[in-house]
């Protein structure tokens, strides 16, 4: 458990020092072109991730809740199939999604209250004035912009034909991307992460019988 817990911290420290630098020297919207491909462009997300939305006051704080109550539901699991003797690649995996999951509820939780808006300002780290919103209303923060191609749909295409297009169009964080190759390493990997030794061990009996002796 001790290296999926380092990957956990290490996931986490990342995540959060990369928002607290955005928060604390970009205002909202602003953004540095690194290159072409790549812009770091602040902005921040009431809902879930890659900036998707979750409607209403009483919506953000169902949303958070619900956040709450999965990652605990992640590390439960996290936790048994770590002492399960699980495929490793599957304990890193949950890992990865577990540390995503809790790097965007620390912004939604305590965000609100260590920082006052970015609206046309830099944001300060424990205001005089205090927060720009109570626990568990805070807004996520989000600056991975890769904009690697964009145009125009074909006249022929359905629906978009002849739209303009922009590939990759969602700004991200650290976390959003843990959760991404946490659940990618799962789905390519999956046939190797889930195989039941059981069924092994009874395919390798059969194997060895009809081998010629």
């Amino acid at each position: 458990m001790k290296k999926p817990l380092l990957l956990v911290l290490l996931v986490i420290l990342i995540d959060q020092a990369s928002k607290i630098w955005i928060k604390t020297n970009f205002y909202l919207g602003q953004e540095y072109k690194v290159a072409d491909w790549f812009i770091i462009h602040f902005t921040e997300n009431n809902g879930m991730a890659f900036g998707m939305e979750f409607a209403g006051e009483y919506g953000k704080l169902i949303l958070s809740i619900f956040r709450i109550l999965a990652v605990a539901g992640i590390l439960y699991y996290l936790i048994k199939i770590s002492r399960d003797g699980t495929h490793k690649g599957l304990v890193y995996s949950i890992a990865l999604v577990f540390a995503g999951a809790l790097g965007n509820i620390l912004d939604s939780t305590f965000y609100g209250l260590l920082f006052n808006d970015s609206y046309h300002q830099v944001a300060e780290l424990f205001p005089a004035s205090g927060g720009y919103a109570p626990m568990l209303y805070g807004r996520v923060v989000d600056m991975l912009y890769f904009p690697l191609f964009s145009g125009f749909f074909p006249d022929w295409f359905p629906i978009w034909g002849g739209e303009h297009f922009l590939f990759f169009r969602p700004v991200f964080n650290i976390a959003d991307t843990a959760i991404s190759v946490g659940v990618g390493m799962i789905i390519v990997f999956q046939k190797r992460f889930f195989k039941n030794p059981k069924i092994e061990a009874a395919q390798d009996e059969m194997n060895a019988e009809q081998e010629p002796s």
